[in-house]
């Protein structure tokens, strides 16, 4: 059976001046032109070749020797090469471009854009990108407790937090409670892996064990104390939205930071401020 948008090995079952008809053994009805460009040199009737088939651009089935960046029902990251009425088109690494719908957007593309999408077969039987990539991903990670990842963010939940395509096919989350600072969809991330759930999904965090991130979190906060010229207009009781936007850190996170500072004697605390030593 001869597969969209599916890499495959098939048979040479005739040669034209314009390329050669390819399919399976005993299946000379269904066959698929692989244009002479595309041939490799040498070729004749019988030989097999790893071909990948999609649809030119009159809707017929056409095979390519060239390798896509992804097949049906997996996930890549792919450049926006155009914008256009109808959606954008992504490089997928052949001569036609892939085209990734306005509905199946999840964040207006642009131009140069790197962007994580799945490709599928829509309802008119044509190869189309989306950037809904949830439903694809696999819980089956290699990965363990504590140890760090790399993803993209696909998609951001004001009540659950971040979903992360962690190596673009693994499923991964950054809960809420460790989402400090500004991510968007599409942002690359690091993270290390807080738990394994049951079901193989990765609970993430961008930092580092408490005990780990205290030494980081204790310069940050030094830093904006210069910024604010060697005093902060707040102590370690102010409220957790103004130490989420001055440090992008939680309250627990930063009174861990200032003990720190307190205990090396490089400030001070006063009844309104934080002072430099």
């Amino acid at each position: 059976m001869i597969e969209l948008g599916k890499v495959q090995t098939l048979t040479v079952q005739r040669e034209k001046d314009f390329g050669v008809y390819m399919g399976e053994p005993g299946d000379e009805k269904r066959a698929v032109l692989l244009p002479r460009k595309q041939v490799p040199e040498g070729t004749k009737v019988g030989d097999s070749l790893e071909v990948f088939v999609y649809k030119d651009s009159e809707d017929r089935l056409i095979a390519t020797s060239g390798k896509p960046k992804l097949q049906v029902g997996e996930t890549a990251v792919l450049t926006v090469k155009d914008v256009v009425k109808i959606g954008a088109f992504l490089d997928m690494g052949l001569e036609k471009d892939l085209l990734l719908p306005f509905k199946e957007q999840n964040h207006r593309v642009r131009p140069g854009e790197e962007c994580l999408v799945a490709l599928y077969i829509d309802k008119s039987g044509r190869l189309a990108a989306t950037m809904n990539v949830y439903s694809y991903m696999s819980a089956e990670s290699p990965y363990q407790k504590d140890d760090w990842v790399k993803g993209v963010i696909y998609e951001i939940s004001e009540t659950l937090g971040a979903f992360v395509a962690v190596d673009n096919r693994y499923y991964g989350l950054i809960p809420k409670k460790e989402l400090y600072g500004n991510y968007h969809p599409g942002d690359l991330v690091e993270a290390r892996v807080m738990k394994v759930r049951e079901d193989g999904k990765l609970d993430l965090s961008p930092r580092q064990k408490a005990y780990m991130q205290m030494d980081e979190d204790a310069q940050l906060v030094l830093k904006v104390i210069d910024e604010f010229d060697g005093v902060l207009p707040f102590n370690d009781k102010a409220r957790p939205e103004t130490i989420q936007r001055e440090f992008q850190m939680s309250k627990n996170a930063f009174k861990r930071a200032v003990g720190r500072l307190l205990k090396e004697n490089k400030i001070r605390i006063t009844e309104k401020t934080i002072e430099r030593i």
